[in-house]
């Protein structure tokens, strides 16, 4: 299955629904209130758009209709960070990897863990 393209802010309402679905549309909008000022008609845009990408699904489920992700969050956040790597480094890992430990903000306990992950990687 191919994985949709989801937009910024689609993203902020597949969270929602990655977090508990199903939900309705008022759900949904009460949930992104508190960290956005959408006009519910846009968020009903963005909901409507994610079903024709067939990002979420829906059931009628008396007289409201709940939706619910068709794509797991993994496969999304897989995909976009591909899309990124292509875009931005030309497939390149290396080359990210550089400038994100060139210019990132990194903790002691963050090193630890990226060369514990390296070293993983090295015994596979």
């Amino acid at each position: 299955m191919r994985v949709p393209h989801i937009s910024d802010a689609e993203w902020d309402v597949m969270r929602i629904v990655w977090l508990q679905s199903p939900l309705t549309s008022a759900e949904i909008i009460e949930q992104l209130s508190s960290g956005k000022t959408w006009n519910p008609k846009t968020v009903r845009t963005l909901i409507s758009r994610l079903v024709q990408k067939k990002a979420l699904g829906c059931n009628k489920d008396s007289k409201e209709y709940k939706y619910f992700p068709l794509v797991e969050e993994s496969e999304c956040v897989k995909a976009e960070s591909l899309s990124f790597l292509n875009r931005i480094f030309g497939g390149s890992l290396k080359p990210m990897m550089a400038h994100f430990i060139e210019n990132g903000k990194l903790t002691p306990e963050d090193i630890l863990d990226l060369k514990a992950m390296i070293k993983e990687k090295e015994q596979k």
